[in-house]
């Protein structure tokens, strides 16, 4: 040891070994411990408690997590990290070296440069100094964040806090008579019960006339994207100058945004003729549903947006549907893009898998949505919009607060009643939800009609099998849209609507069955079952695969490409052209609309018989298999296993690596740390 060199250094070098071992164990990445590493460099006296917080903070945020929850980092690391049996021991002798309660852990914290310290955890808030970290939430509950996030967390809550504040001034007797006529009676709404007689879609149509921001959830079937329409036409309805109204509807994904715009389209055009509006020309003038990354104008090769705080969007009204799967980065850019007089309607299932990034912002915003949430004001407010009384169950007691969450809880609506999932697919959904694994394994193991069913064969020839051949009770599998392929367009009549209606078929007909997966790797990943799927295939006669592009290979984009009008997660099939000397494309359906790109201007593609369940969200299938490889698998959580449950319109098949998986999964509900809305 050097005369310039202490204890506490060679501590922190120790500590710097044992973090870069655990990323050759695997239990970190390299790039968590090369955090630390950095922090050490730039800070030689850093105290072990900062460099090891810090490479789990960065390990946290690449599982979706935006900040560490110091108290059980301190404490209980493994119940926060989930890590395999044979870390235990390493993690218990590192943590024997270090503070053994959160106070002294967080003053180590408090102490570096390196770290910005916010009230109540300082006297004053110190100044940004660019610090890589931020040191945030309360002395019970301290939170650290990296800088990024934590600046995107303040942006997002104080647009929040704006958007819900503000309230407009409702003539409430218009909004009664048009509501009245967009929505029929609901039985027993004079007398409700908790969960029965409100109708909660004209009610989150009431809540959305008096704020900026409203917030729909419910779970699929629920009628959100119903209940947006109708918003639509009471907003148009209301508006001093209907025809200036301008509106846009965006998505995560340009699965989602296809779907939203038809099913709004669908619905205005029902409202037309009970509403004596000209609905049918403000559809028009809408345009096309977008993705986010399309709305705001992202850019290639950078993360620079065309609209921003400084060059807002040009719109009144934005529709969002699939915001479970928005990011927080994304939403703090969309709330940072929209004028300060535009309304914004999120629309989402808070139980479904938040974004593969960091942030869970649905969740978060939606947090106690099924427990007393409104106030007296609202109460009164609902009933004159609606007709209907608010039963006391829904109604908080009087200590009416301005504090964000429940300036939220008053402009969030849950729909409570689905009119698509009645069958055993919607009981299995909601065992799943409940987190009644016994509940679940008796709807699979009895379900007469094979609607839904687990398969008593634990390999991955069951997987192989089902995707080629379809199953008693579910026929549905991929021979449906290479059956297509092969036979080809029609021969007669005009050779490029032929063509077209040809593609459209193949298209519509490969979104009827589906594998879906929770894992890339592994026997049981995407990757190792589109390889084995592509064999079977290729096997019984279906395609003729000859390198990397071959005729019936169905291609998901997995990087944007604004030019080429084709984003991460759109999923296309690869066809011949109509001039057969020409080479092969991709075609990609947005709604009815036939588009097709060059196979060789999409470099940035996986084949796609196997899709995880993250890149399904948004979309529907006749018949979803989902695929969970070992019960140990850290990644196997009760919203995945609901959010692939409820990707099947009519047929559900659970295929497992091994006894147990569903049971574990259940188990183990997700829980991202984060500080908003709290």
């Amino acid at each position: 040891m050097s005369s310039t060199e202490t204890p506490a250094m060679d501590a922190a070098r120790a500590v710097l070994a044992t973090l870069r071992s655990w990323a050759d164990a695997g239990w970190l990445r390299r790039l968590d411990s090369a955090l630390a590493a950095l922090l050490l460099e730039l800070d030689p006296h850093a105290h072990p408690a900062l460099l090891v917080s810090a490479a789990l903070l960065a390990h946290m945020e690449g599982r979706g997590h935006t900040c560490l929850p110091l108290a059980t980092i301190a404490t209980n690391p493994q119940a926060a990290l989930d890590w395999p049996q044979a870390a235990q021991g390493p993690v218990q002798q590192l943590w024997q070296s270090l503070p053994a309660s959160v106070a002294p852990w967080v003053a180590e914290l408090q102490s570096s440069a390196l770290v910005r310290c916010m009230e109540p955890h300082v006297a004053a808030a110190q100044s940004d100094q660019g610090q890589p970290l931020v040191l945030a939430g309360t002395p019970d509950a301290p939170l650290l964040y990296l800088r990024r996030y934590w600046l995107q967390e303040q942006q997002l809550t104080r647009a929040l806090a704006q958007r819900t504040a503000a309230r407009s001034v409702v003539d409430e007797a218009a909004a009664r008579k048009w509501l009245d006529r967009l929505f029929d009676p609901v039985p027993g709404a004079q007398t409700p019960t908790p969960e029965a007689g409100m109708d909660w879609q004209k009610m989150a149509c009431a809540v959305a006339l008096r704020a900026k921001l409203t917030v729909i959830t419910g779970g699929p079937g629920t009628g959100k994207t119903y209940t947006a329409a109708r918003l639509l036409a009471l907003l148009y309805a209301m508006a001093p100058q209907p025809q200036q109204l301008r509106v846009a509807l965006a998505a995560p994904t340009g699965k989602a945004a296809a779907r939203l715009r038809q099913s709004i389209d669908s619905a205005l055009q029902e409202l037309s003729g009970r509403a004596g509006l000209d609905l049918a020309a403000f559809a028009q003038r809408m345009g096309a549903a977008r993705t986010l990354h399309s709305l705001l104008g992202a850019r290639t090769h950078t993360r620079q947006l065309r609209f921003h705080a400084g060059n807002p969007l040009d719109v009144d009204v934005v529709i969002v549907d699939e915001a479970s799967m928005v990011h927080l980065e994304m939403m703090a850019a969309l709330l940072a893009a929209l004028p300060s007089g535009a309304t914004l309607v999120l629309l989402g299932d808070k139980d479904q898998l938040a974004s593969v990034e960091a942030g869970a912002v649905l969740g978060d915003l939606c947090r106690g949505v099924g427990q007393a949430q409104y106030d007296a004001d609202t109460a009164r407010y609902a009933q004159a919009l609606t007709g209907c009384t608010l039963d006391a169950a829904w109604i908080a007691p009087a200590n009416r607060s301005e504090a964000l969450s429940n300036l939220l809880s008053q402009q969030t609506v849950m729909l409570r009643h689905s009119r698509r999932f009645g069958g055993n697919i919607g009981t299995l959904a909601r065992a799943v939800n409940a987190g009644d694994a016994v509940l679940a394994a008796q709807v699979l193991a009895h379900d007469p009609a094979g609607t839904v069913m687990a398969s008593p064969v634990h390999q991955v020839q069951a997987v192989v099998q089902l995707a080629v051949q379809g199953r008693a009770g579910a026929a549905a599998c991929y021979a449906d849209y290479l059956r297509l392929v092969q036979a080809g367009p029609a021969t007669s009549g005009d050779a490029q609507a032929a063509h077209t209606a040809w593609a459209t078929a193949v298209l519509k007909a490969f979104d009827r069955f589906r594998l879906v997966c929770a894992v890339h790797e592994g026997e049981w990943g995407t990757r190792s079952l589109n390889l084995a799927v592509q064999q079977a295939l290729a096997q019984a006669g279906w395609i003729k695969p000859r390198g990397e592009w071959f005729v019936g290979r169905p291609a998901m984009v997995t990087r944007n490409d604004a030019e080429l009008g084709v984003f991460n997660g759109d999923v296309g099939i690869t066809l011949p052209a109509l001039d057969p000397a020409a080479a092969l494309r991709v075609y990609f359906l947005d709604g009815d609309t036939l588009r097709s790109v060059a196979s060789s201007r999409l470099p940035q593609v996986e084949t796609a018989f196997a899709m995880t369940v993250h890149k399904c969200q948004g979309s529907e299938f006749l018949h979803t298999a989902l695929v969970l490889p070992g019960a140990d698998a850290r990644v196997l959580t009760r919203e995945l296993v609901y959010t692939g449950i409820t990707r099947a319109r009519e047929c559900f098949t659970l295929l497992q690596a091994q006894p147990g998986a569903l049971q574990a999964a259940i188990a183990r509900p997700t829980q991202r740390a984060s500080g908003l809305a709290t």
